[in-house]
This record gives structure tokens, sequence and C-alpha cells, in this order.
């Protein structure tokens, strides 16, 4: 398996559009340009899934695409799970592969626009996707969305990528914890020691925590 990148699949008719727009990622879901999709849940994200419970626990996974994780808490017996992303084709192609997930929590929206309140947040490939403008407003709604205690966990490259030219964005695990400290506990920032082979030592393994008052 090649290492992770955004990289276009077919004719890029994509490119020139905003990165920031549905069409853009619906546009990259019909070509088939998503490099980084792993084809399965991601080993560190499986292996925290291993150790939580309740499975009541209300689970919100933005940006979820092909939403592997989603389908793993699910057959898991997690039932209050909810998958959300703003291109159509990403979540016409989870629906299929896990035809009885409910509809109903399968949601088709920019997640700035969305609202509910969630005990768990999954990050995996969200953030690197957005313009790191976007990144003040990304922390800043997480906190929004999650009960006082409620947790974001999730992974982060752990270096630049593609830098300021477009998906991914990464960063260092400093930057993310100055990021976030306005809204979160910080509980841990490290690197992930059982990654997926194309992201071995780029990716890290993270838990932040709203503030219970």
């Amino acid at each position: 398996m090649q290492p992770q990148r955004f990289e276009p699949a077919t004719n890029q008719s994509f490119v020139g559009m905003d990165p920031r727009s549905a069409a853009y990622w619906q546009q990259r879901w019909l070509e088939g340009a998503i490099g980084w999709d792993l084809g399965e849940v991601s080993p560190p994200l499986r292996e925290f899934f291993d150790q939580i419970a309740p499975t009541t626990l209300r689970v919100l996974i933005p940006g979820a695409g092909n939403g592997y994780e989603a389908e793993y808490l699910w057959k898991k017996g997690f039932q209050n799970v909810w998958v959300l992303d703003f291109a159509e084709a990403a979540l016409e192609s989870f629906k299929r592969r896990v035809p009885d997930f409910p509809h109903a929590q399968v949601i088709c929206e920019d997640f700035f626009n969305h609202h509910g309140q969630y005990d768990l947040i999954i990050e995996h490939t969200f953030f690197c996707a957005l313009p790191p403008s976007f990144r003040h407003d990304y922390a800043k709604h997480m906190n929004r969305l999650l009960v006082p205690g409620g947790r974001l966990v999730g992974l982060l490259f752990n270096d630049h990528l593609c830098g300021a030219s477009g998906p991914p964005f990464g960063g260092t695990d400093q930057e993310y914890i100055e990021l976030f400290h306005p809204y979160f506990e910080t509980v841990c920032m490290q690197p992930a020691l059982n990654s997926a082979a194309p992201r071995q030592g780029r990716e890290l393994f993270f838990i932040l925590r709203k503030p219970a008052t």
C-alpha cells in the first residue's frame, strides 16, 4: 500500500475548485480520488474502541467518508453513532456497505452548521482536510458539540504534508496543543505506535476532554 496522500486518481476535474466546498469533495469521491482512505478502520482507533464503554455513548464522526470507524462501532453494539459528511457520494457508499445502519443517523451537512450534543467525537482525516484558517473554528465548534466532560479523540498527522498548497494540511504536536488549549484539557498527544503501514511514524494519537464546568 502506498503512503496516504490526497492524490487525484483520475482526470482531476476538481482542480481549481474550493477545497472548503461540498462540490470539491463530492467530485473527489465521484472520481475515486480518495488516497487518504485506508479501506478499513484505523488500527489506533480500533484499539481505542475496544476499550471504551458504555455502548450508549453518543458518538459523532465528522468528515466520515466511507465510515469504517462508524461501521466498527455499530457492529460492537454502539447504537448512538452519527456519521457526518457533506459529500453525498461518500455517505451513499457507506449506506450501501452498512445497510442496517439507521439512515437517520447518516447526515449530509457542513460540519460547521451541525448542531447536537455528543459524549465522544472521533477525528480521522477530517482536520487535515480543512485549510489551516479553519482550525480555530474547528476547535471551538468541537467544544460546542461535546457535553461537559466529553472527549474529542483521534489521529492527526505530525508532519506538514502538502503545506499551504492544498489538503492534507499537517502540523506538529506543539501546534495542536496550543490550538486546542483554550477549549480542551489535553489528556494525551503522542506518537501512534500501531498506525497502518503507510502512516507509521506520521500520526499522533490524541485525547482531548472538554472541561466538566
